[in-house]
């Protein structure tokens, strides 16, 4: 039987990725309900195409004239406004699994109402479990709710952990591309324009995140995201540099195995997944052909110069309110960098500045 799905952020490269995955699976999925801030170009025609019953935007006067042109369609869904008609989406009783794919916490107040909806969650938003992970855990918990990761890191963590005991885990460790200046000298790092922090190597992203991704901030991000979604302490995480992008994540455990999840480099892999879960279905994306690659390298990353995940473990260890503080400093600095106001380097400074890390 088809499960309705509702997508918040379905707008978003990964929502994007995500209707793609369900196009390729009609039989399996159906698009119950669409959410969104304010781009109702490309809503209007995810609309069209999958014909929800739902549709949410954040903006209330995008959503007034959303509502306005789908009066010319023959099929037009209900249009809800705002924070409250997020809640709505994430919380509607013929929706079986939501997924949070917007960015910011715009969303938290949709998932907490998800999870008390006892709703199945998948959720690619490392904003939310930052500035509110334990919260979250602690409610999916009381609720019986399973948190599905969709990021390639987390979900290969998750799929490692299947059948497998949280007090058998000695450490996971996160793998990381390296972003675009991997192997770059100090002299060459001096004067990095923002054209080449957005340049990454593997992954297509949006801009914001590809220059987390550059700074190593993103990954700091996954370490405060792994301590929540698998209940780890700090010491249980380690980061390495795989430019190769193959192994997405491992996890070693007390008896010294060490469990791997490899793959293409490809978001719909892990979207998948989240999606069956927890069920594996046939796909036909492409397949990674083992006897091609000609090596796989694990490197430690310079945390002299790359200070994004020092700067989290700084802030898990502050706790409180200080994970939610480095968030909003990160933003703000991207933003700065981006508007090129400032420089790459002075994203740290910004961010020490004005969290004390």
């Amino acid at each position: 039987m088809k499960k309705n799905i509702a997508i918040i952020g379905s707008t978003g490269s990964v929502g994007r990725q995500t209707l793609e995955v369900i196009r390729n699976h009609t039989d399996k999925w159906a698009v119950f309900a669409l959410a969104a801030y304010e781009n109702i170009d490309l809503l209007e025609e995810q609309i069209i195409e999958f014909r929800p019953q739902l549709v949410a935007v954040f903006d209330e006067q995008k959503a007034a004239e959303l509502e306005e042109r789908t009066k010319q369609f023959s099929f037009a869904p209900k249009i809800l406004t705002g924070s409250q008609g997020w809640i709505e989406v994430g919380a509607q009783a013929k929706v079986d699994k939501v997924l949070f794919v917007s960015s910011g916490v715009s969303a938290l107040p949709a998932l907490y109402e998800s999870i008390k909806s006892k709703k199945e969650i998948a959720i690619a938003n490392k904003e939310m479990i930052v500035a509110e992970g334990q919260k979250i855990m602690d409610l999916a918990k009381e609720n019986d709710v399973t948190i599905i990761p969709i990021d390639s890191e987390h979900s290969a963590i998750f799929q490692c952990l299947q059948g497998e005991s949280p007090d058998a885990i000695e450490k996971v460790i996160l793998t990381c591309s390296g972003g675009p200046f991997y192997g770059k000298s100090e002299k060459e790092m001096e004067n990095i324009t923002c054209e080449q922090a957005l340049n990454h190597p593997t992954w297509r992203m949006g801009d914001k995140i590809s220059v987390d991704c550059a700074t190593l901030m993103n990954k700091g991000f996954e370490i405060i995201e792994a301590k929540h979604l698998f209940g780890l302490k700090e010491d249980q995480i380690e980061i390495v540099i795989h430019p190769q992008s193959i192994v997405h994540s491992l996890v070693q455990f007390k008896d010294g195995s060490v469990k791997a999840q490899l793959g293409l480099p490809d978001m719909k892999i892990p979207i998948t997944y989240a999606l069956s879960y927890p069920e594996r279905i046939q796909t036909d994306w492409p397949r990674m052909e083992l006897s091609a690659l000609s090596k796989l390298t694990f490197i430690q990353p310079e945390y002299s110069f790359f200070k994004g995940p020092q700067l989290a473990l700084a802030a898990l260890r502050k706790g409180g309110s200080a994970p939610s503080k480095l968030r909003e400093a990160n933003d703000e600095a991207v933003q700065k960098f981006l508007a090129r106001e400032i420089g790459f380097r002075d994203i740290y400074t910004h961010i020490s500045a004005h969290t004390g890390l």
